[in-house]
């Protein structure tokens, strides 16, 4: 039996069961990645010794008891992993090995996970492009086009089969913009649900996973959250019987079962309040067409399926896309701060001087983040539970060495491209993107759902909803 394609789930619960060894899942899913990934460009570094830490898995207690026994995942490159260097997309960064994995690593190798490779990201993450000194990452539905960016190889190496489960980040988009360019599931959780990166952009940056399906998706966030209870939170979107049969969960002993409940404290899943805004970009942004029909769709869905559903006929403030752009450009500068500026890309040093002078000029965009955190962003959300809006602008620009490239053609590239994702950065809330449609291009089509804090569980339940009335599609030749 080929385990490459297989979800974490079905890898997991055999490999708990005996039916796998961690260490053929790993090998199999090797041998798919040294096929698939030089036409991709998803890694950087392929982990051979991944063989051997499937083999440890493999030999533990505890392993009837691991959510992710031996399930492959690949973690971005920006992310420490013990042993292995962290160059974050630059040839300027060192080559020295971690000492120790970021918390979010470590939480994924204590329960079970195995990490095959480091994926590639622009340099330091500062684009929604995927080049770098280490090559171009390609979008496994066209390789002609970029997959996205910053978690680029990510998203890639879930889209293309190589792996189950993909660990990003996410500071204006950044798991989002990719998960929606190459069809696939990606999570940014709220504020302090799970661990962020060392360099969070001054709390911009949350780390969180990407898969191909909402319980994938849902068991990989709780295991970076720590929360048990978020591994199931996606059933709550897929049953419309109140008392729904009793389910085995990947968390429980073989002869336990587990009852689905909605969370505490919140509405039913079929009560939610729903809005849709098919252009919520400020006048003078454009939107694709094909991208604001696909949210008109999803509200549909929805509705079917039970919910309240209403339009929400107001775009984002015209003030809020100026702050958005002067925060991304201030962060560039604070990246760089402490490197030698003429190590890195044309792109980096010219984004980072556009940061320094809008520093200088106090437009840096902090009092407009400030505004939008503080009320901003509740009043314009208004009183629903859930917001769908486009994940995208337009369809992915060309893979490209944009890095050789000056500032404005990257601004503009990018702020075309993806303008929809930032402001939920800027205020901390949760927000999920959901492949639900192929564009007439031939790529797919990503929706972005997005909730106040606290509510990732009717994100991944809504998701789940999606995927059953819109199942997802693997690119040709990628099954």
């Amino acid at each position: 039996m080929l385990w490459a394609g297989r979800t974490a789930i079905e890898i997991a619960t055999a490999v708990r069961h005996g039916d796998v060894s961690a260490t053929t899942v790993v090998e199999e899913h090797l041998h798919v990645i040294s096929e698939r990934d030089p036409e991709v460009g998803a890694f950087r570094l392929v982990r051979e010794q991944a063989v051997e830490e499937a083999q440890a898995v493999q030999k533990r207690p505890d392993l009837a008891e691991l959510p992710l026994a031996g399930v492959p995942v690949a973690v971005k490159d920006n992310l420490e992993v013990a042993g292995e260097a962290t160059r974050g997309g630059s040839a300027a960064t060192a080559d020295v090995p971690a000492a120790a994995d970021h918390p979010a690593v470590a939480r994924l190798r204590a329960a079970g996970a195995v990490v095959v490779g480091l994926t590639n990201l622009p340099e330091l993450g500062l684009v929604a492009f995927g080049d770098s000194a280490y090559g171009i990452v390609r979008n496994p539905w066209d390789r002609t086009r970029t997959p996205g960016g910053s978690s680029s190889g990510s998203a890639a190496a879930v889209a293309a089969g190589m792996v189950p489960l993909a660990l990003g980040n996410d500071g204006m988009g950044s798991l989002r913009i990719p998960g929606a360019a190459c069809g696939v599931l990606a999570i940014k959780p709220g504020a302090d649900v799970v661990p962020p990166p060392s360099n969070d952009w001054n709390r911009l940056t949350e780390n969180g996973p990407l898969a191909t399906t909402a319980s994938d998706l849902a068991l990989a966030l709780s295991v970076l959250a720590a929360d048990p209870s978020l591994a199931e939170a996606w059933r709550g979107g897929r049953r419309v019987d109140p008392r729904p049969p009793m389910l085995r969960s990947v968390w429980a002993d073989d002869d336990e079962v587990w009852e689905p409940q909605p969370p505490p404290d919140s509405p039913e899943p079929f009560d939610l309040r729903v809005a849709y805004a098919p252009q919520p970009l400020p006048i003078g942004l454009p939107m694709d067409k094909e991208y604001r029909a696909a949210v008109r769709a999803a509200a549909e869905t929805l509705r079917v399926a039970g919910h309240t559903v209403v339009e929400h006929g107001h775009r984002l403030p015209a003030w809020l896309g100026p702050a958005a752009i002067a925060t991304w450009l201030s962060q560039a500068a604070a990246s760089v701060a402490d490197m030698d500026r003429h190590t890195v890309e044309r792109r980096t040093r010219a984004l980072a001087r556009a940061g320094r002078v809008l520093a200088r000029l106090k437009l840096d965009g902090v009092r407009g983040r400030e505004r939008w955190s503080a009320y901003g962003a509740d009043q314009w959300f208004g009183d629903a539970d859930v917001l769908v809006t486009p994940a995208l602008g337009t369809v992915p620009p060309k893979a490209d060495r944009w890095g050789d490239r000056g500032l404005l053609r990257n601004v503009l590239a990018n702020v075309r491209f993806a303008p929809a994702t930032g402001a939920w950065n800027m205020c901390g809330w949760p927000a999920i993107t959901v492949p639900i449609a192929t564009h007439s291009s031939g790529l797919p089509i990503g929706v972005q759902l997005i909730a106040p804090p606290g509510g990732e569980p009717h994100l991944l339940g809504l998701t789940a909803q999606l995927q059953s009335a819109h199942p997802p599609v693997r690119p040709r030749g990628y099954h």
